[in-house]
């Protein structure tokens, strides 16, 4: 079991830069706000798969539901400001 949460790890550092690269060079603001969530949802992903593999899934869960609303906010609170900001100009 070990063997493909190790498989599953490597696959998630593999997506990473990609979405890193979205983030960065994203022709608009939107596919930058994308490329973090991404980033955000798969250091989700990483973290609990390294509490699976510890056996402390208890205290990382705790850490990935904290992470995941602070993303929800960030995410939600960015696009209530691109949406005033457009209605301005």
């Amino acid at each position: 079991m070990k063997a493909v949460f190790l498989i599953a790890l490597l696959c998630l550092c593999v997506l990473l830069p990609v979405y890193l690269y979205r983030a960065i060079a994203g022709p608009t603001v939107f596919d930058r706000l994308i490329g973090l969530n991404a980033i955000a949802t798969k250091s989700i992903l990483f973290l609990v798969l390294i509490g699976a593999l510890t056996g402390q899934t208890g205290a990382f869960i705790d850490i990935c539901l904290g992470y995941g609303l602070l993303n929800l906010v960030g995410a939600l609170a960015t696009g209530k400001f691109l949406e005033h900001k457009e209605s301005l100009v």
